[in-house]
């Protein structure tokens, strides 16, 4: 039997360091060319949420003192969805000057975002123009709800497939 003297180790090591070095930059190099994407929850990037968490959290608060906010849309389609809101104040009284503003949107990709920011407002419940999804599945609904120096962040997700929605 012949015993190996011991010489492929150091190149079998310094492949290695190579392999995984090469790696690293290659994950470096990949990851610099992905967008950084808003927020899914404030409309707006997530460090200038962060930033302002504290501000949001008691705007939200400040908010649900006076009133009440809902999604009643009722449900969404590709070819035509209406979306709908009903705001009031805390005895059940529709608020006719509210500002609300949409942005729908998909789950980690602001590819298809459709903005709406002129609703009609009549019976208590403010009505965005029909808008057509391209994409069946799942949506992400995010409205920013103000009256007068109050304001809320209400995010929905919806489903094309069907009409259960929840806040998030």
């Amino acid at each position: 039997m012949s015993k190996s003297n011991g010489k492929i180790w150091p190149y079998a090591i310094g492949t290695s360091i190579a392999l995984v070095f090469g790696a690293c930059v290659a994950t470096i190099i990949i990851t610099s060319t992905l967008p950084v994407e808003n927020s899914d929850t404030y409309m707006m990037g997530y460090h200038e949420a962060d930033a302002k968490a504290n501000d949001l959290i008691n705007a939200r608060i400040a908010f649900d003192k006076k009133y009440k906010i809902s999604y009643v849309t009722e449900g969404l389609s590709l070819d035509s969805s209406v979306i709908k809101y009903k705001v009031s104040d805390l005895e059940s009284q529709a608020v006719s000057n509210a500002k609300i503003e949409v942005v729908v949107t998909r789950p980690n990709n602001h590819k298809h975002d459709q903005t709406l920011k002129s609703s009609n407002y009549e019976n208590g419940v403010y009505t965005f123009p029909s808008i057509k999804l391209p994409v069946e599945g799942r949506w992400d609904i995010m409205a920013k709800v103000s009256v007068g120096d109050v304001q809320r962040f209400y995010n929905v997700k919806a489903d094309t497939r069907e009409k259960v929605t929840y806040e998030y």
